[in-house]
């Protein structure tokens, strides 16, 4: 059972890995479908599968839509994910995460001819409680690839840093970003407050439970 109770209009964060810390994605097909996933699983109303979504007129896809989760930033590495999410629904977290992680499992063991579990486990979620533990968090996810200094894999990694960072672009997946943008001037403003948070987040002793190596 689940230590903490997830909870609507709460904030938390959300990640697992590859099961003996194998890769989840080998490519950026992969990661686009992943993305892909993410956006068509949010969402009340029942779902089929992403192939027959594909062929839905748009103005039907986007007809209700109301959302399990609101997504803060993210962020998808060779081998784990990160996610700061806030409930909107009724078990909207553990009914997202449920479907995502059957509906990515299945189309990768398909594509890579593989089969049983794909992720380690049941996700993990942390209660976020404070503002600023926020903000600095959302660093610590937008610049994930940086913490684990990925190097030459860094074209398998993707994040919400730009979104936080190309002038408060309104084209955003994170549809919750304004949560951490109202406390900034602009995205050159965030951008100094995360970088210089990312030294001091790979230091301390409570961030280190929060990250997968």
């Amino acid at each position: 059972m689940r230590k903490i109770q997830l909870a609507e209009g709460e904030y938390y964060h959300i990640f697992n890995r590859g099961v003996d810390k194998r890769e989840i994605f080998s490519d950026q097909l992969d990661m686009r479908r992943f993305l892909q996933s993410m956006d068509e699983f949010n969402t009340l109303d029942p779902i089929g599968s992403i192939y027959e979504n594909f062929f839905r007129d748009r103005k039907e896809k986007n007809k209700s839509k109301k959302k399990l989760v609101g997504f803060v930033c993210f962020c998808l590495n060779p081998n784990h994910y990160h996610f700061i999410l806030k409930q909107t629904a009724e078990q909207g977290i553990e009914k997202f995460m449920h479907r995502l992680g059957i509906g990515y499992t299945k189309y990768f063991n398909k594509r890579h001819e593989r089969s049983g579990s794909l992720f380690q486990g049941t996700f993990k979620a942390v209660h976020i409680k404070t503002n600023s533990y926020l903000l600095h968090l959302s660093a610590y996810v937008n610049l994930n690839d940086r913490v684990h200094s990925l190097g030459n894999l860094v074209s398998k990694s993707i994040s919400s840093w730009r979104e936080y960072t190309d002038n408060f672009s309104e084209k955003t997946f994170c549809g919750e970003k304004r949560v951490i943008l109202d406390d900034f001037k602009n995205g050159e403003d965030y951008r100094k407050f995360a970088e210089e948070s990312l030294v001091s987040i790979k230091d301390k002793k409570e961030m280190e439970k929060l990250i997968i190596e």
